[in-house]
């Protein structure tokens, strides 16, 4: 290693780089702390990430009950010999989700079993936040990302609930709560990746203000960037389903294309991902009579999201809420105009002047078939704000300055560490 180099622990309970903001931010911060000079080995549950040449990978095997075919594995008697094993299933069995709990059990079993302590200088745990980081944390430094409060997801999921029972469910899976609560306010330092998580997670997680840090995430320009030789689609809209959830928004997106489709019967929409099979989004279509407008990916590889976005003219992004919006930076970063929401921190990524996109109120159908519409017939205004989203991404958004700040925060508390042990 280099001079003055730290040998970093990343823990993800879950890698996949396609399913969500948590699998993006290990694969590409891992890359650009080796690049600073750093060692990096990333812990991971299943699905496991897909990692750049030279960061090392250590795999962290779980029952993994949740699989790509929507529906919950049974387990081989042999796997039930082990007790963590045990403790995963018979709590989802119940309609819990233990996956954060055992996944910080078995990675304090294994700190704990084969002497990984001395080769790690610093833990940095990506929103696990179970209870045996707490242990870990009494034998080396711990540090930990947020994304967003999770308290926002349990709030607009029962409220989204259609009865009693359905809140009864929803309140029993995210159980888990109560333990990152806990186990948030006893971490050294929370790093997260907007103004607006950090006042939430202040505000709702009951994290002092000294100990969070506010580090905004990365885009990769070399993937994300505009493709000029395909030619854009006018009346294609685009926009990204990485969780199938009333957090996202998408009835609303619906319910503008529907509307939209009135005067546009042309209209397209090309959704980066897929619906779970017993979605209520399926529903939505039929209801709304949109099916034939609306094209799934599915999975899709990295490098062919750009080109979806490159035969696009606007993005939309309707969320309810978000910690920091990897798809309203990718599409700004491909030259792509967003209309966006006013939620959460898509206004900090997306901009509050209106440069690189149109902000309306969340939950409204109306507001987002009005505006996008404007777009649609102002092809000048299109270019000119795809060409200040990229801009504003080149200026704002890099995986090379979140790395270094996040060093910072290590070298900060190992710092204190190394001034208590005095």
């Amino acid at each position: 290693m280099n001079a003055g180099s730290l040998r970093v622990c990343l823990l993800t309970y879950r890698g996949n780089p396609r399913c969500g903001g948590q699998g993006i931010y290990v694969r590409h911060l891992s890359r650009e702390l080796m690049a600073l000079g750093h060692e990096v080995t990333v812990w991971s549950g299943p699905p496991y990430p897909e990692l750049l040449p030279g960061v090392h990978l250590t795999k962290i095997p779980s029952l993994d009950l949740w699989q790509d075919k929507g529906y919950m594995r049974i387990p081989r008697l042999s796997e039930l010999r082990d007790p963590i094993n045990r403790l995963e299933y018979v709590r989802t069995m119940t309609g819990t989700f233990p996956e954060p709990l055992a996944f910080s059990q078995r990675v304090a079993r294994m700190f704990g079993s084969n002497g990984y302590r001395n080769d790690f200088d610093i833990v940095h745990d990506n929103q696990c936040l179970g209870s045996a980081l707490l242990e870990l944390q009494s034998q080396i430094p711990v540090v930990a990302t947020i994304h967003h409060p999770v308290t926002q997801d349990l709030q607009i999921a029962l409220k989204s609930a259609p009865n009693f029972y359905r809140r009864l469910g929803i309140r029993r899976w995210y159980s888990f709560l109560e333990m990152q609560l806990e186990v948030a306010r006893q971490m050294t330092r929370i790093m997260t990746v907007s103004d607006t998580s950090a006042a939430a997670l202040h505000e709702e997680y009951g994290i002092a203000e000294d100990r969070l840090r506010c580090i905004g995430n990365g885009i990769d320009l070399d993937i994300f960037r505009p493709i000029p030789e395909i030619e854009r689609d006018p009346n294609r809209l685009i926009t990204t389903l990485s969780a199938d959830s009333p957090l996202k928004g998408f009835v609303y997106l619906l319910e503008a294309l529907a509307e939209l489709r009135k005067t546009r019967p042309e209209l397209k929409l090309t959704v980066i991902g897929s619906p779970a099979r017993k979605s209520k989004t399926l529903k939505d279509l039929k209801r709304l009579r949109v099916r034939d407008a609306v094209e799934f990916s599915g999975k899709v590889e990295e490098e062919a999201i750009p080109r979806a976005y490159a035969g696009s003219v606007v993005a939309v992004i309707p969320s309810l809420y978000e910690g920091f919006s990897f798809p309203a930076g990718e599409a700004m970063a491909c030259g792509v105009p967003v209309v966006g929401t006013t939620a959460g921190a898509l206004p900090e990524v997306l901009g509050r002047d209106g440069k690189a996109s149109v902000l309306v109120p969340p939950r409204s159908g109306e507001a987002l078939a009005r505006e996008i519409g404007a777009l649609l017939d102002a092809p000048e205004r299109r270019r000119i704000m795809g060409a200040a989203g990229r801009a504003r991404v080149e200026e704002l958004f890099s995986w090379r300055r979140a790395a270094q700040n996040i060093v910072d925060v290590y070298r900060e508390v190992l710092d204190e560490r190394l001034a208590i042990a005095c």
